[in-house]
């Protein structure tokens, strides 16, 4: 299915301390229903008062896995979105603790495909890391600086990811 059937229409929460990233992936993501939080706290609210079919978090800024865990309690996919905490123990806790995805706000410019895996997976009731790593497994060998991060992650790898690395 085309990523703008997937995203039509669907109701998305960006969280971010960044008013530049919520208007570029605003932007970005136009043909979805966009709303904001730029704290934890509204963040949180939005996420236990109103219903969304994804939710965009920010890992520094906005305390965004505490945001993941409010949001896996209200059953909202989560996306979690980072500069500064670009780290192998990021994206594993990130898949540990729930998310649905971890993507580099360097990447930003490609958040459409990201969201769209996502939705394309719940909606193939597939898991929606697999295709993390044909995505963005380049970018994150050399952002990890070493070539050999997955080998060292093999077995975790195998176990949320289905085999692939």
């Amino acid at each position: 299915m085309s990523s703008k059937k997937l995203l039509n229409g669907k109701k998305i929460l960006i969280v971010d301390d960044e008013p530049d990233v919520i208007e570029s992936l605003a932007e970005l993501l136009d043909l979805c229903k966009i709303e904001s939080a730029s704290s934890f706290e509204e963040g949180r609210h939005k996420l236990q008062t109103e219903s969304y079919d994804m939710v965009i978090l920010d890992i520094m800024g906005v305390q965004g896995f505490e945001l993941l865990k409010v949001a896996n309690s209200q059953g909202i996919p989560a996306l979690m979105l980072t500069a500064n905490a670009l780290k192998v123990e990021n994206l594993k806790k990130s898949i540990e603790e729930g998310a649905a995805y971890f993507a580099p706000k360097e990447k930003m410019i490609d958040i459409e495909l990201f969201v769209a895996d996502i939705f394309e997976a719940i909606e193939n009731k597939k898991n929606p890391w697999m295709n993390l790593l044909d995505r963005l497994g380049e970018f994150y060998d050399k952002r990890f600086q070493r070539s050999d991060w997955r080998e060292k992650e093999d077995v975790f790898l195998k176990k949320y990811m289905g085999g692939r690395k």
